[in-house]
């Protein structure tokens, strides 16, 4: 029985501002990734997504991102120091933690947001900072990496708890990190597209990159992301697929 997660970047409102569908993308995903105020959420929404989780049995996992509202979190911040970056991570996961732990349950795993995350991805020095910050945090906390890259190389070093994440709705380049946002190929907008893509990395154990090399990946969780007019189709319409193939969708842990 082959069982995959389905992951989605959510609690991202501010205040007034209003960010995605999630009461509707938490019917479909079996975790979710939520915003931990630096890059996008408050204290409120932080609650309100996390209690959301518990009454629809989905996991909740840090995501943790540089403090930028305004950029939400996708513009890259250079030339902090070890001990900010590891402050950075600690006050954001231990604030999450709080808040789910009044919720009565406990976290799942810290995945970082945006911009961190991709440079993580591509710089093992800045990977094992935020891994061995997440360690600090909690060492039963496996790091959700992007497969094949420095971050799930370093968070597999320490033969800590690692989940290998595969993208839905991404291009790749051929060294398994993601392109750039705002380039050509770098999104898939078409949820058969996208469900053809999960299955045949799936399949495949590998990613293709937009120039068609294989790069070998074991994939353990698939996001779809929440911030799009139509994620919560697309992330239906994968669920669906995956399931018609005989695969269930569970958070890791939970689906044998």
């Amino acid at each position: 029985m082959t069982v995959i997660d389905l992951n989605s970047d959510l609690g991202e409102s501010f205040g007034p501002w209003r960010m995605g569908r999630d009461a509707e993308m938490l019917d479909i995903v079996s975790s979710a990734n939520v915003a931990c105020g630096f890059h996008a959420g408050d204290p409120s929404e932080m609650a309100r997504t996390v209690a959301l989780c518990r009454d629809k049995g989905v996991a909740v996992g840090a995501h943790p991102g540089f403090h930028d509202l305004e950029g939400f979190g996708r513009r890259r911040i250079l030339g902090l120091t070890r001990g900010e970056l590891t402050a950075m991570m600690l006050y954001q996961i231990g604030a999450l933690d709080a808040i789910a732990r009044a919720e009565g349950i406990r976290l799942s795993h810290v995945k970082p947001h945006g911009a961190l995350n991709n440079m993580a991805s591509e710089d093992r020095a800045l990977a094992d900072v935020l891994v061995a910050a997440i360690r600090l945090a909690d060492p039963a906390l496996p790091v959700l990496a992007i497969a094949a890259t420095a971050l799930e190389a370093a968070a597999r070093a320490d033969d800590g708890p690692a989940i290998s994440e595969v993208f839905a709705d991404r291009g790749y380049n051929d060294d398994g990190t993601l392109v750039a946002r705002g380039t050509e190929s770098a999104m898939i907008e078409d949820p058969e597209a996208a469900a053809e893509n999960v299955l045949r990395m799936i399949g495949e154990q590998a990613v293709t990159s937009v120039n068609g090399v294989k790069v070998p990946v074991r994939p353990e969780s698939v996001c779809v992301h929440g911030d799009g007019p139509a994620a919560v189709a697309m992330a239906a319409h994968i669920r669906t697929r995956l399931e018609a193939a005989g695969i269930v969708v569970a958070a890791p842990g939970r689906g044998g």
